[in-house]
């Protein structure tokens, strides 16, 4: 196959459009937003704020002068709180609309001396503030971003093409939010009933002054049993048994049989929490829809600036990478964004009337057979690289923008494709190695070959500082886990989750503190958790770095792999070179070239033990320890 790239049909090229050159893609990605403004820092600011708020936030009691009731208001600024976490992350201008929200909601609820008067609640200002801030930072980036795009694209506007005009967004998000929404406004409903029914009630009945006889809360549902002066008695339930001592005196609302405490007259928290965890990914899902939507349009309404690009899907996630046109080698991506392709891309006033050979062709024994094949190579990681396609990119692009794209194809002819998520530029990540690059590391591609020489001796690649630290801090999390489940008061919820987690927990902490890769002439042995397995070499697909462990692909089989390996991005910014990195890279170069592989066979020593057996049996003597001390 030709390095070039695939050319697209000169007639599907509108006249004018310039290249994107690497100088202006270069000036582009500098007016990236700065990493102090990434959304992940204020949104943890404000979770911080938030969990600081509810903490140090008095408990005001239940009395019948203010009784304990439904709180829409604070179910409001709750799920305004939580979309403005999303919103900050996805939808910054409606951020902008919800942190206002809530900061205002904030000041008419507690009063804005009492909004100076703590620190938790100076701390949520300030988190508000830096939110701000980051947002507006954002949005002005994204506007120096669109006017280099159109400086870069030059004067000339171009039509989208037909097919583009015809690709609907946002109708998946429209029936989740419909679903959603449905859902809360059930609940909201139905706590709306509830209180209904105790006005009803109350407003039959009469309050009476009862004494606390004697308070049961070792039920599902705590109790109190009261004396009223007449002689009679009424058990009504209570939601914190510790505010009622026996012999004190409560204010209770009776109707007949039916009695309830004047402090407590009902308890709707359930339906609450259900208008919450539904109206909240509704509102989301109905703003991602709606705002699909007007980008779509917006993108119709007029023609675009456009840019010729060089474009590539993704190997490892199928997102679509952008490159400058004069970038041939697709070694320094631009942006990115996730595509689908437009419905409806055929010129049917050139339709012939002729069937078309395709599905015939599909059905034969050899297309299957061809199918499959490329369908598995896929997903185990070996097949080739997409090529890089010339590309017009129509629309100007910028952080968070919506484009459409006409790509050449490997047959020849050009497909519409309209981008599904906002555009993201290819900078480094937050915390890893530059984002760009697709994920392709741990492919064998030579480099790793060059530097190698042949040996005599078997090569061992095993766990390094980082990928024991991993393993330390989850050892650490069993043994903190155990001493909750099984400590003083044996917490049921603790000890299922222990039992369900414990399996998953002591392989991660046996693989990350004593993970080993073998090669020696016949092949690759694999240290794990609980054994060692053999992989000869004529059976070896390939050898990957993941995202946290090694996988070597088998051609006849179930993969071998190691996970967790250590934490790759971080070494990575911290300068270091990640052994299970390397291990992929130059056990993957082993088996490209077989003059590099060694010239003995590996002792049992050299192959590696299993650390699971051990690890199992610390986990159940610290166990039985935490339940005999």
């Amino acid at each position: 196959m030709s390095d070039l790239p695939l050319p697209l049909p000169p007639d599907r090229i509108p006249p004018g459009v310039p290249d994107w050159r690497s100088a202006d893609a270069a000036r582009w990605l500098a007016a990236t937003p700065a990493r102090w403004a990434h959304p992940l820092w204020p949104v943890c600011a404000l979770v911080v704020a938030m969990v600081w708020s509810v903490v140090a936030a008095p408990e005001a009691p239940c009395t019948p002068a203010e009784p304990c009731g439904t709180d829409w208001w604070g179910a409001a600024l709750a799920g305004a709180g939580l979309l403005s976490l999303y919103w900050i992350w996805r939808l910054p201008r409606l951020a902008l609309l919800s942190l206002g929200a809530t900061a205002a909601g904030g000041l008419l609820d507690a009063g804005l001396p009492a909004a100076f008067d703590g620190s938790a609640d100076l701390a949520m200002l300030s988190a508000l503030a830096y939110a701000v801030v980051t947002i507006v930072h954002r949005l002005a980036a994204a506007n120096r971003q669109r006017l280099l795009a159109e400086q870069a694209a030059g004067p000339v506007k171009h039509a989208l093409p037909a097919a583009a005009g015809r690709f609907r967004r946002g109708r998946l998000s429209f029936a989740l939010a419909s679903l959603l929404l449905a859902v809360g406004m059930f609940a909201f409903w139905q706590a709306q009933q509830v209180v209904g029914e105790y006005e009803e009630h109350a407003a039959r009945g009469t309050r009476i002054a009862a004494e606390v006889t004697r308070v049961t809360d070792d039920e599902d549902v705590p109790v109190l049993e009261a004396a009223s002066p007449e002689g009679g008695s009424h058990t009504v339930e209570t939601a914190f048994p510790e505010d009622h001592a026996v012999g004190s005196t409560v204010e209770l609302v009776v109707d007949g049989e039916w009695a309830r405490l004047a402090a407590e007259p009902y308890d709707v928290i359930g339906w609450e929490l259900l208008l919450l965890v539904t109206a909240v990914p509704g509102l989301a899902f109905l703003a991602n829809g709606a705002t699909s939507r007007l980008r779509v349009l917006r993108l119709c309404r007029a023609p675009l600036p456009a840019l010729k690009v060089l474009v590539r899907e993704g190997h490892t996630d199928s997102r679509t990478w952008v490159y400058a046109a004069d970038d041939l080698a697709g070694e320094r991506p631009v942006l990115h964004f996730h595509s689908l392709y437009a419905v409806g891309d055929v010129d049917e006033e050139e339709d012939d009337g002729t069937e078309d050979e395709a599905p015939a062709a599909f059905g034969t024994e050899a297309a299957k057979e061809a199918w499959a094949a490329e369908a598995v190579a896929a997903l185990k990681g070996t097949d080739p690289v997409p090529p890089l396609c010339e590309a017009v990119l129509f629309g100007a692009p910028f952080a968070g923008a919506e484009v459409v794209l006409t790509a050449a194809e490997e047959d020849g002819e050009a497909s519409v494709e309209c981008s599904v998520t906002p555009v993201r530029p290819a900078t480094a990540k937050l915390f890893g190695v530059p984002g760009g690059f697709d994920g392709m590391s741990g492919r064998p591609d030579g480099r790793a070959g060059a530097a190698m020489e042949p040996t005599v001796d078997p090569l061992t690649w095993s766990a390094d500082r980082g990928s024991r630290a991993i393993g330390l801090f989850l050892l650490i999390v069993h043994g903190g886990g155990t001493w909750a489940a099984l400590g003083d008061d044996l917490a049921w919820h603790w000890l299922l989750v222990l039992v369900l987690g414990m399996p998953w927990l002591i392989s991660s902490v046996a693989t990350a503190l004593n993970w080993r890769v073998t090669a020696d002439q016949r092949g690759l042995w694999v240290t794990g958790a609980w054994r060692v397995r053999h992989v000869p070499w004529n059976r070896i697909a390939g050898v990957h770095h993941t995202d946290d462990g090694i996988r070597v692909s088998v051609s006849e089989g179930k993969d071998v792999t190691l996970s967790p390996t250590g934490w790759a991005c971080l070494e990575h910014r911290l300068g270091r070179h990640p052994a299970a990195v390397r291990a992929a890279d130059e056990a993957g170069a082993l088996w490209q070239d077989p003059a590099l592989r060694p010239a003995r066979h590996a002792t049992a020593a050299e192959q590696g033990m299993p650390l699971g057996p051990v690890v199992l049996a610390l986990a159940v003597l610290w166990g039985a320890a935490v339940l005999l001390l």
